[in-house]
């Protein structure tokens, strides 16, 4: 019972309760904000994925967002739990006690934020190393050269279907790709490319930059070099980019395109003056679209391999990347 005939007991732990109860759903927020599919929640200016790969991202960057969101609550639900409970008019108080420290707050400041760094830390690890997984032997694999300004595609696949036709293992315009890498590639491919400019557009739409051609439902492995300077390949809805080094470190990365259409991509490196036209088109169809695809281009005489980057020595092209 307080002097004024008031008892306040009740409402002390009450109060006391409150920081605990935001301490809890938040660390309860941000542990579990991962769990969910990414079409329980809006996609918050990401595309649409279009890989079955790419929806792992999705996942984590909402989670992310959740733990913000509840980190934002926690504060501004302190804010103004302060602001009310502890104003000046309800306690007529002109001075109220000072205190010097309190350790429990100190503890939940000090512990609340290394568990959502945790969290997210563990989350981010685990879904870079699964994205950066590669597999024994892709059904595809599509050399992807940066150079100032566009792209070139080299599309290594046995498209006559004769074994005696050509080797990629051997051709010194792949000279740069890791043995590690090209002991995937299928027996008898001579391959064929193309190979765009800035001026080059896609003829459905007319979007600038050449087109890159990808079978639906089917993973396809990029493998990523550069002529001249450091580029990214970054295709929007893949929702992932990769660096594109110029004699060394040859990036690549695997995608399982899930559906069918045109999409955009770009360079996301500043590379020089003319980066914002390093663009390039995505095209997803049927297996057998994409067949006569790679048809088309050996007709047009388009065999064969552009350079893929700047020579390398061997131990520096054939050094194992670093693992998590």
């Amino acid at each position: 019972m307080s002097s004024d005939g008031c008892d306040r007991s009740p409402r002390r732990p009450r109060r006391r309760a409150l920081p605990r109860v935001l301490t809890a759903g938040l660390v309860l927020a941000s542990a579990s904000g991962c769990t969910y599919s990414w079409e329980d929640f809006p996609r918050l200016g990401m595309p649409t994925p279009v890989t079955e790969e790419a929806p792992r991202i999705l996942s984590l960057w909402q989670g992310s967002w959740t733990a913000a969101l509840a980190v934002g609550a926690l504060v501004w639900g302190l804010i103004l739990w302060a602001v009310i409970f502890h104003r000046r008019t309800r306690t007529k108080v002109e001075v109220p006690p000072q205190t010097r420290y309190n350790m429990p707050i100190e503890a939940l400041y000090t512990v609340v934020p290394l568990l959502i760094v945790s969290v997210l830390f563990y989350f981010t690890a685990r879904d870079e190393a699964k994205l950066l997984d590669l597999s024994e032997r892709p059904a595809h694999t599509i050399g992807v050269v940066g150079f100032q300004w566009s792209w070139g595609f080299n599309y290594v696949e046995n498209v006559d279907g004769r074994t005696a036709t050509g080797d990629a293992k051997a051709d010194p315009d792949l000279g740069i790709v890791p043995d590690r890498y090209s002991r995937a590639f299928p027996a008898g491919a001579e391959g064929v490319y193309d190979v765009g400019t800035p001026a080059t557009r896609n003829p459905q739409n007319g979007k600038p930059g050449p087109t890159l051609w990808l079978p639906k439902g089917e993973k396809v492995r990029f493998i990523l070099s550069s002529r001249d300077v450091i580029h990214s390949f970054w295709v929007l809805p893949f929702l992932m980019k990769q660096d594109v080094f110029p004699g060394h470190n040859v990036n690549a990365f695997e995608v399982t395109p899930s559906r069918e259409g045109t999409f955009r991509g770009k360079c996301a490196e500043l590379c020089g003056v003319d980066h914002s036209r390093m663009l390039f088109n995505v095209k997803v169809v049927s297996p057998d679209r994409y067949q006569q695809h790679l048809e088309e281009l050996a007709t047009k005489g388009q065999t064969g391999f552009i350079p893929a980057g700047i020579e390398i020595t061997d131990p520096a092209r054939n050094a194992e990347p670093r693992k998590l």
